[in-house]
């Protein structure tokens, strides 16, 4: 009756300045997230390189074996993902892994890079400039030009990533650089861009920094290292799991979370390395190897508890981890977590017939998406999660439960 009263009351015209700048829902997952983003300096990449860095994951997953405690069912999704799709994410590096070069080296290999975009890609694709300071700024502009108008069409799935961001006027000052490259190339779609939040300053303007991308900003990614020497922890101290790496995984979903920005995490830099390359037999390089997966794996997994689902990887070896620790995560709880999505789909059903209000929806929301990453990272497959939720193919297209419930002839 409430409801009826102040609709009787309130003219269209007043209904309408009340309800005018309201908050927007919080955004399904309308795209795919890639579970990793692969690092390599500009002068290694070519066409074809993501190939190469799965067969060399492939051979470390047969002569070390899967990591230990991993079922079958997760090693052969491994080794078929390593040989169909082994990078879903890749970034062309001219900052730390392309090191300090002359002005004729980056530039040629900016435009060296810029063309190989035309070989064979992964499904998602991008460079990292140097920073926009002081010191490198200059450098940063000409290296993004240079790229950008030797490119061959950009895919769609293409960013550039900023990195060591300090305060909001360096990302609004990038993307007038980036509004002025595409109008005298005459591009039509806008470059999307990713941060790195790697700087105790840009910890403290999250929002702004948002802001200050005009909408172009599609993810946001954690610079560990950086980070913590900037907060002044000893090198030997630095690390994934450190307290404050917590603290800024916190402040960034803060900021971040529901507003269709990916959140991405940082790197283990203990490779899976052997230590006797010499004598390929050599017992220990299988202990060492397991052990640079068992750390891997393990902050992946610390990553996921904290709603990073994506997170970087440096060496082809990490591919191996990095798949089984995300397939095990669902393997572990997509049947817990498909038992309470057809609960919520039940109760649903009920709240209709009884006459209530379902106000639930973010949790199946949740769950949905939780299914629609296990889908897009291969760590299950359409018809598994039909068989575990009910959910068609065509159901889990719409991403939105919402619009599920909608289309369902539910009781009424």
């Amino acid at each position: 009756m409430v409801h009826q009263g102040l609709a009787l009351t309130l003219q269209p015209h007043r209904l309408a300045d009340l309800l005018r700048d309201l908050p927007a829902p919080t955004p399904a997952l309308t795209d795919r997230q890639p579970i990793h983003t692969v690092y390599g300096g500009a002068q290694l990449f070519a066409p074809g390189v993501a190939r190469k860095l799965g067969d060399r994951a492939l051979e470390a997953l047969r002569l070390y074996g899967p990591p230990d405690g991993i079922s079958a069912t997760v090693a052969a999704r491994i080794e078929a993902k390593l040989a169909s799709e082994p990078v879903e994410d890749q970034r062309i590096d001219f900052e730390d892994g392309f090191g300090p070069r002359s002005d004729e080296e980056e530039d040629r290999y900016a435009v060296a890079a810029a063309q190989a975009l035309s070989g064979p890609l992964p499904p998602f694709i991008g460079l990292r400039v140097r920073a926009l300071s002081h010191d490198t700024g200059a450098r940063c502009l000409r290296t993004l030009d240079l790229f950008l108008n030797h490119v061959p069409p950009l895919p769609p799935t293409f960013r550039v990533t900023l990195p060591k961001i300090e305060s909001p006027r360096q990302v609004e000052n990038f993307v007038r650089a980036l509004t002025a490259i595409e109008r005298s190339l005459g591009l039509v779609s806008r470059v999307q861009l990713e941060i790195m939040i790697e700087t105790p300053a840009a910890t403290a303007c999250l929002a702004q920094l948002r802001d200050a991308g005009d909408g172009r900003i599609v993810g946001a990614h954690l610079g560990a290292y950086d980070y913590l020497a900037l907060c002044g922890v000893p090198v030997q101290h630095q690390h994934l799991l450190h307290p404050l790496c917590d603290h800024l995984r916190g402040a960034m979903q803060a900021a971040y979370g529901g507003t269709g920005i990916a959140l991405g995490d940082g790197v283990t830099t203990v490779f899976p390395v052997p230590v006797d390359r010499t004598n390929p037999g050599n017992p220990l390089n299988r202990e060492a190897v397991q052990e640079g997966w068992r750390l891997h794996i393990a902050h992946i997994r610390h990553s996921l508890q904290y709603g990073f689902y994506q997170s970087w990887d440096l060496h082809p070896a990490q591919l191996v981890s990095r798949y089984a620790a995300v397939y095990d995560h669902f393997e572990q709880s997509h049947a817990q977590n498909a038992v309470r999505l057809k609960a919520f789909l039940a109760t649903a059903a009920q709240a209709r017939l009884a006459g209530n209000h379902f106000d639930d929806v973010a949790s199946a929301q949740g769950l949905l998406d939780y299914f629609l990453r296990a889908r897009a990272c291969q760590a299950l497959s359409s018809d598994e999660i039909e068989q575990a939720t009910g959910l068609s193919p065509a159901e889990l297209e719409t991403r939105s439960f919402a619009r599920i419930l909608a289309t369902r002839q539910l009781p009424t």
